[in-house]
């Protein structure tokens, strides 16, 4: 899809797999709040990708290319939340902060649909007046 639609649609692509692990990661957590000894979790992937980016666009040579492998080479990291529980069952999952996390999480998924909607929509639109 990349030839067509650039690196734009890549790039949210990208960046909705990356949501719904997040979700999925939240849900977990909140599945297992009643599990002792449990340890919440968490994905990021927002640095790594920032940080491809900004290496790929810098790049003097094709960086619609280096931007476009940048985008495919970036992974999501899994990391665990190794502090110290309040609870006595060693548990540190908290409720409310996990429900934030997956209406925010359900949000920004939305929007970045929403995004490539309306990409989709402009071209299909301009392609109307060939």
């Amino acid at each position: 899809m990349n030839g067509i639609y650039g690196n734009g649609v890549a790039l949210s692509e990208k960046v909705l797999d990356y949501l719904w692990g997040r979700q999925s990661v939240s849900l977990n957590n909140v599945a297992n709040v009643d599990t002792p000894g449990f340890k919440s979790q968490y994905v990021t992937f927002e640095e790594e990708m920032g940080r491809r980016l900004s290496e790929a666009s810098s790049l003097k040579k094709t960086p619609k290319k280096a931007v476009s492998e940048a985008i495919r080479a970036s992974q999501s990291k899994l990391n665990t939340t190794w502090q110290e529980s309040s609870r006595l069952d060693g548990n540190n999952v908290d409720m409310d902060q996990e429900q934030v996390e997956i209406v925010r999480t359900a949000y920004q998924y939305q929007y970045v649909l929403n995004s490539i909607t309306n990409d989709i929509n402009r071209l299909r639109s301009a392609a109307k007046t060939f």
